[in-house]
């Protein structure tokens, strides 16, 4: 059984550990339905474990209250600063650990592929991204910068997915990884 992509439902989540957007599209037929969007804000004084736990017990919350099908997540990309990059990197791995653990199916798309779907281009700035996603969501007002990277994200993985998803398989436990993934880290 396969979900029906004409109504499927992808979290975007765009990472960073002091502000981490997300933004929930639905797709109905054609159409992107905007169900909702936010950015999760950690204190930038706490020490970076503790921001990291902030993170996936709000994202963790929000993937329960909505349970999307699928979930949208940049890729890394190589900055000039080692350190925000590793910082980057955390918050990816505790996004993945998050949408895994609740047997999410998951993308991973670059920055310029993300402007290349919405925009057209992938030298396009964030302001061009910001009012596409707007006018295409009929959003009353431009979200924050990183709930509409978010939800561009979320827009992309509907516009350029074109393979059927495997049904989500049932809850796991927090401690235990799914048996398909184990055994696929087992086989490399």
């Amino acid at each position: 059984m396969f979900v029906e992509i004409q109504r499927m439902l992808v979290i975007g989540i765009d990472p960073g550990t002091r502000y981490l957007g997300w933004g929930l599209v639905r797709r109905d037929g054609s159409r992107l339905i905007h169900i909702g969007h936010g950015v999760i804000e950690t204190t930038k004084t706490e020490a970076l474990a503790i921001r990291l736990v902030e993170i996936d017990a709000e994202l963790s919350a929000i993937i329960e209250k909505y349970r999307p099908d699928a979930g949208a997540v940049e890729t890394l990309f190589f900055h000039k600063d080692a350190q925000a990059a590793s910082k980057l990197g955390h918050a990816r791995g505790v996004v993945l650990l998050a949408l895994c653990r609740a047997a999410i199916s998951i993308a991973e798309y670059s920055p310029a592929l993300v402007k290349r779907t919405i925009v057209g281009r992938g030298a396009a700035d964030k302001r061009q991204v910001a009012l596409i996603v707007k006018a295409a969501l009929g959003l009353n007002e431009l979200p924050r910068a990183d709930a509409t990277d978010a939800l561009a994200l979320a827009m992309t993985h509907l516009r350029v997915a074109h393979l059927p998803i495997l049904p989500r398989a049932p809850a796991r436990s927090k401690n235990k990884l799914p048996p398909q993934l184990v055994a696929r880290l087992r086989r490399n």
